[in-house]
């Protein structure tokens, strides 16, 4: 089963300087039949007005992962952590037992990320934040983990949920798989560029819900970047 969600029926606020639109309810929207997906809980698709951004504001207990998309953005947090991700990169954020933090767009021109929650594992733990580059050419024509709690996986950036999420980028005409197997929930976006998933067309910055589907093939209409989410229920 893969259930496309068009971009322009998402929903979303905007607040001038943050144009969000939102894959699950989150803050004043609300659907009840997109409360989440398997422990995926977030994904925001914030584009953000240069010299500004979130000030300072609490977490606890989420897996807060950052897909830039275009720009960089810089954070801030109560540890003493600060540190600037660029377009095509990572970072991740524990919450844990408390963090308190800021990311501000502090570019000349608009910044636009992915804001992806996932719902960990278990409650409490120390929090910690991180951040990765991962070239694009890497991720050409394959998945490439970016964070994950799965063992073996020691190159992405650890997360505190049975979940990984990946990367891939593919030119015009190419195809590539991944194994999602059929308990899982997948989450699929492209963040530039129109893919066929398992026969169903998802346009830049659709989603597509995927359930029951042991194996993903993807195939680039266009030249595609595309970000997927695959977790436990």
């Amino acid at each position: 089963m893969i259930e496309r969600r068009p971009f322009n029926g998402l929903g979303g606020a905007n607040h001038g300087w943050l144009d969000a639109k939102h894959h699950f309810s989150f803050a004043s929207y609300h659907d009840a039949q997109r409360m989440g997906w398997g422990a995926l809980r977030v994904w925001n698709d914030d584009t953000i007005a240069a010299n500004t951004g979130f000030p300072p504001h609490p977490h606890s207990d989420m897996e807060i992962i950052t897909y830039v998309r275009e720009g960089a953005i810089t954070h801030q947090d109560n540890l003493g952590n600060r540190g600037r991700t660029e377009a095509g990169d990572v970072q991740v954020m524990s919450a844990g037992t408390g963090i308190q933090h800021a990311e501000y767009n502090l570019e000349p021109g608009t910044t636009r990320i992915f804001q992806i929650w996932i719902i960990p594992d278990q409650r409490g733990g120390a929090p910690t934040w991180g951040a990765k580059p991962f070239p694009k050419g890497d991720r050409a024509g394959r998945f490439v983990v970016l964070a994950s709690g799965a063992q073996g996986d020691e190159d992405a950036l650890p997360i505190r949920a049975d979940a990984r999420v990946l990367g891939l980028t593919l030119a015009a005409g190419e195809t590539a798989q991944y194994e999602l197997g059929e308990d899982r929930f997948g989450y699929l976006v492209p963040a530039k560029g129109v893919a066929e998933v398992n026969g169903v067309r998802v346009e830049e910055r659709d989603g597509a819900a995927i359930r029951n589907e042991r194996t993903l093939t993807v195939t680039a209409l266009e030249d595609v970047e595309l970000v997927l989410v695959d977790t436990a229920a």
